[in-house]
């Protein structure tokens, strides 16, 4: 994990005296005069950001560079090059090579902090992405801690639910906000009684209406966050389990009452669960999962839905292999 330290590299103590000057205010800095040090330097420090000299004896930047981009503990480190060369071609080198930025000698500081501070804030915002993504795998994997025998499940869900927004017309950002939020649809179900989950036979009645309650649950979890994903996770694990027709729960919505996101996720995670072997029933046969499907078109499932499903079929059916074949692996 970075320490959110730059590493400066440079032959010339003039040179680094100068970005110490321009940098040290501000951030923590450290200084390598020679290349061969670079990756021992970067091994022990773990920098945000490295500010690298060229024209060095011994290995030039460019080498370095890519030395640091064939390691994969330094791949994702950006590497702004510092240089006195000044031709176009120099530049285009140094973004081949992996560079993020090409700043040339002498320096403007104003030009330096300004690069430098981009480039952080670059960072930062790849490890709250990251950040996200395991919130986002932990919440999903919690819903099913005790229901492991789903395998795959919410993740291959996901994906359907992700091309099925496509067919819908959402937009490749909100398809990829879906398919993270999708997981999390289930998120309630931590709430629920393991004497209640963990059930082999049918709940009595009310077992099912303690049951119903994790879609509330599961808002109530998702609904703390203000990012997008989480609202709209939220948003699904309140409704996927509302009916197009107006008999399902919570609140029995019906139609257009119900947020598209949910309708979409309510029809993904039913195909996954029909075509899922599970203890207690084996896995349906595409055709019998579709007949529920189709039958379902109008009560179940709003009807459009059902059709562009039905559309993409192929694209499905792509999707439930390759998970098919991950998890033999």
């Amino acid at each position: 994990m970075s320490n959110g330290s730059i590493l400066i590299v440079d032959d010339e103590a003039q040179n680094l005296a100068v970005l110490e000057h321009i940098l040290s205010d501000t951030y923590p800095l450290i200084f390598v005069r020679k290349s061969r040090d670079v990756l021992k330097a970067v091994h022990k420090h773990r920098p945000a950001l490295i500010l690298l000299d060229i024209q060095m004896p011994e290995i030039d930047g460019y080498t370095v560079c890519r030395q640091l981009k064939a390691d994969p503990l330094t791949e994702n480190i950006p590497v702004i090059f510092v240089s006195a060369l000044a031709e176009i071609g120099d530049e285009a080198r140094g973004f081949e090579v992996g560079g993020v930025d090409y700043i040339v000698k002498p320096v403007s500081p104003a030009l330096v902090r300004a690069r430098v501070k981009t480039h952080l804030s670059l960072v930062r915002a790849s490890h709250l992405e990251e950040s996200y993504h395991d919130a986002i795998y932990m919440l999903g994997e919690a819903g099913h801690y005790n229901d492991n025998d789903t395998g795959v499940h919410i993740w291959r869900m996901a994906a359907y639910a992700s091309a099925l927004a496509k067919a819908s017309g959402w937009s490749t950002d909100d398809c990829k906000q879906i398919e993270l939020a999708a997981p999390m649809h289930d998120t309630g179900k931590i709430g629920i009684p393991d004497l209640i989950l963990k059930k082999p036979g049918k709940f009595d009645a009310a077992e099912w209406e303690v049951m119903k309650t994790h879609s509330v649950i599961g808002y109530d979890i998702l609904s703390k966050s203000k990012a997008p994903v989480f609202q709209i996770a939220a948003e699904i694990a309140l409704r996927h389990h509302e009916r197009w027709d107006g008999s399902g729960y919570p609140d029995g919505l019906a139609g257009e009452l119900i947020p598209e996101s949910a309708r979409i996720v309510a029809l993904a995670d039913v195909f996954d669960a029909l075509t899922m072997k599970r203890p207690y029933k084996g896995a349906w046969s595409l055709a019998q999962a579709l007949e529920i499907i189709q039958d379902g078109a109008g009560s179940h499932f709003e009807r459009r839905l059902v059709e562009q499903f039905m559309s993409i079929l192929p694209q499905i059916l792509e999707i439930q292999a390759m998970w098919a074949n991950r998890e033999k692996q």
